[in-house]
Formats: C-alpha cells, sequence, structure tokens
C-alpha cells in the first residue's frame, strides 16, 4: 500500500502554463508516481476548473476552492489584515479549504504533507499538523521581490510594498523554522535566504527547475508565426507580471531602438507574446518594430521560429521558465544577470548574459550575426545536463523519505 501525501498549492497546477504552476505540476505529476495524493489548490481563474478531470487522474482526492476576482480577493486580504502580517496570507485564504485540510490531519489521513508556496504554510501549521513530516517549498524568497518593488516605488506604494517585504520575511523565517524541510529554486535562492534565516539554515535545500525537454524540443514541427524577413526576436511571459511588464517596456523603450539604428538589413522586430498584457504593455505596439500577441494557444512556435529569445528581467527571484525553455529549443538567448542567476549554463558558451541597454544590444547583434552558430546548441546541451525534470526532481523522493537520512546541508555544487 502506498503511503499517502497531502499536496496543497496557491494555484491550480494545472495547465502548466506559467512559471508557477510548471514547477508544481511536474513536482505533483513526480510525486503523484510514488504515493496516494490528496492535492487542495486554490483557482483564480475560472477557466482553469475545466481542467479538474487531468487532476483527478493523477490524484485520489482534489479539493479546489476559487479564490474569486482579484478585487475580490485584495478586498479579503484588506478584511483579513493583522499587525506583523503580510498581505499575502489573507489573499490566499479559504475557510472551506482549511477544513478540508484540518479534518484530514485530524483523521492522520496522511503520512507526510508537500506545501508549496509561503501563502499555503498557514494550513498546515496548527496543532493539527504536530507529528505528520512536512515539506515546503518556497521556491523563492519572495519577500525580496517585494523589497525590490518598494526600492523604486514612490509613496504610498513605497511603504505598502516595503510593508509587504517585512512582513513576508518574518513569516518566511517562521515557516521554515515549523517545517521539516524547507525547499528553493537553486542554490543561490537557499543561500540568499540562510542568510537571513540563520536559524533555519541545517533544514535548507533545493530542487532545481527543470524544463520538459520532450515538448520543448526543436525537433518538433511548428508552423513559422512571423511574416518578412525582419529577425524575430520573442519575450515570453504572463504579461500583466510586474517584472515581466517592467522588462519589456524597458527593452522595447531602450534597446530596440539601438538595434533598428545599428541594422544592416532588415532590423529586428521584437514580439511579447503572452497572456493578459497589461496597458503598458500593450501600449508598446505603438512603438517601431514591436509587437504584443496576448494569449496565444503555443509559445513554442514563436520561440522556436524566433533568431532570438530575450530575458531582460530587471527584479528577478529563482530560475526563469522562460530562459530554459528558450534554451531548450536551441534557440540563442539573452538574458540579463538577474535571468541567467540559478541556469545551470555557462555564460559566453551556452546562453549570452549581458547588463544594460548598450550590451544587451551588442549581444543580440552578435547572436543575428551568424557568428555564434553553435550557441543554440550549446543551450540545448546545457539544460539536458542540468535542468530535465526526470533528474531534478529526484531530491523529493529522498526528502520525503519514510525514514529520511540524517540531513547535512548539500555544499555549494
Amino acid at each position: 500500500m502506498r503511503p499517502r501525501l497531502l499536496f496543497l498549492s496557491h494555484r491550480i497546477p494545472y495547465p502548466p502554463d506559467k512559471g508557477d504552476k510548471i514547477r508544481a505540476w511536474h513536482m505533483l505529476d513526480h510525486l503523484a508516481k510514488r504515493w496516494t495524493v490528496d492535492l487542495g489548490c486554490l483557482v483564480d481563474d475560472p477557466a482553469d476548473m475545466a481542467h479538474l478531470p487531468v487532476l483527478r487522474a493523477v490524484c485520489d482526492r482534489v479539493e479546489c476552492h476559487q479564490t474569486g476576482r482579484r478585487s475580490l480577493a485584495a478586498a479579503r486580504a484588506l478584511m483579513r489584515v493583522r499587525p506583523g502580517l503580510p498581505l499575502t496570507l489573507g489573499w490566499f485564504h479559504a475557510p472551506a479549504l482549511r477544513a478540508w485540510v484540518e479534518a484530514g490531519l485530524a483523521a492522520r489521513r496522511y503520512d507526510a504533507v508537500f506545501v508549496y508556496s509561503s501563502a499555503m504554510a498557514p494550513y498546515v501549521m496548527g496543532p493539527a499538523a504536530a507529528g505528520t513530516r512536512r515539506i515546503l517549498d518556497l521556491v523563492d524568497v519572495d519577500s525580496a521581490k517585494w523589497a525590490a518593488y518598494a526600492e523604486d516605488a514612490a509613496p504610498p506604494m513605497r511603504q505598502v510594498w516595503a510593508r509587504e517585504a517585512r512582513t513576508l520575511l518574518t513569516f518566511e523565517r517562521r515557516a521554515a523554522a515549523a517545517f521539516d524541510r524547507t525547499l528553493f529554486v537553486s542554490r543561490e535562492e537557499r543561500d540568499h535566504f540562510a542568510a537571513l534565516a540563520p536559524e533555519s539554515a541545517p533544514r535548507l535545500d533545493w530542487v532545481d527547475n527543470g524544463v520538459d525537454l520532450a515538448r520543448f524540443d526543436p525537433a518538433l514541427p511548428h508552423a513559422n508565426p512571423f511574416d518578412g524577413k525582419a529577425p524575430p526576436l520573442v519575450f515570453t511571459g504572463t504579461m500583466d507580471y510586474r517584472p515581466n511588464v517592467e522588462a519589456v517596456g524597458w527593452f522595447a523603450q531602450e534597446v530596440m531602438p539601438l538595434l533598428r539604428a545599428a541594422a544592416q538589413g532588415p532590423a529586428p522586430e521584437f514580439h511579447i507574446v503572452g497572456a493578459n498584457p497589461a496597458p503598458a504593455v500593450r501600449a508598446l505596439a505603438a512603438l517601431p518594430g514591436v509587437h504584443v500577441t496576448g494569449a496565444v494557444p503555443d509559445t513554442r512556435p514563436y520561440i522556436a521560429h524566433a533568431a532570438a529569445a530575450v530575458a531582460p528581467l530587471r527584479i528577478a527571484r529563482g530560475i526563469q521558465n522562460k530562459v530554459l525553455e528558450a534554451m531548450a529549443l536551441a534557440r540563442p538567448v539573452i538574458a540579463s544577470p538577474e535571468a541567467f542567476e540559478g541556469v545551470r549554463a555557462a555564460a559566453g558558451r551556452d546562453i549570452l548574459v549581458a547588463d544594460g541597454a548598450q550590451a544587451t544590444a551588442a549581444a543580440i547583434s552578435e547572436a543575428l550575426s551568424g557568428r555564434l552558430p553553435g550557441l543554440g546548441t550549446a543551450a540545448r546541451a546545457a539544460v539536458a545536463r542540468g535542468h530535465d525534470w526526470s533528474a531534478t526532481l529526484r531530491r523529493l523522493d529522498t526528502l520525503l523519505a519514510p525514514e529520511p537520512p540524517t540531513y547535512v546541508m548539500r555544499a555549494a555544487e
């Protein structure tokens, strides 16, 4: 009889079409091969409820609760705000889901609990979970993202983001102290949090993000979505997410004019590919050579037929799936240092890393010149070595073993 696992996620982990859902889905699918899994999750997009049959085929029980529109979630967070607590906890609070979790814990239904994201940690930090092995995947140091938001924000949002950063870090530390193990998306994120929470350092670890090498295979045929002879540059991501919005705005306004001025033939064109483009993103389509697609059925044709993929993120935590996916499709990738962090690849051999508009434009020109013919092939080989899900997820089996080995904090690899 297989052991039974409770898996909690702040978003429904299917379809795996954006960062947090990609990692959650691959972890859930991997664990369900060895455990009988009950899934508890929240749903922020009603359309995702159509995917429940996929999850029910993988899990023994699925308990999903809709959070409602963002305005309702924000109102709920404000109503539940308490001194010293982050707004994040109220945003993802669902009393019915909490009752379901506590009933399962009280009945001693589970041999272990896996919690994806700090927002779900409170569901299993009460006395009902005492004695049950608990693993928390913080993914990245989310409080650091809010701190970065505060740095360049004007009042009153500067104070709001700074408070969220401060209170969320306090909660992250408390959660890490309560769980048996706390995971991050990369060694760099683990080390960053260990410096902030030295009391929990011996119980911290990481599971690298991976990429589905079979799905993102350059040998698969994809119809070319681009018209004309201009070299297409592609950025993929959810386009109402602030770091993505800021990245494409900076690239369109600062880098594209340099590329167009330096072009000897048809100037490169910039394609922003992703759902829910914010007004600031849609406005970029008025600039020369900039295209905003909105949601597309599949991002792979855009990446596969791109002359290069760009990831000019200024605010980035953890490992960027957009970088791994483009590398897996053997495309030249030009990334900022922030977007490159955590990627197991060699800068200059497998991927080009550039900081600032001039350096980014120069790196793109180099990639488009044809003088680096092996860059895409090297990119694919790098992610195959370091970011194959089948390899990275083996660490979960060790961490959730019924008799876990004596734990020693992993040294830098």
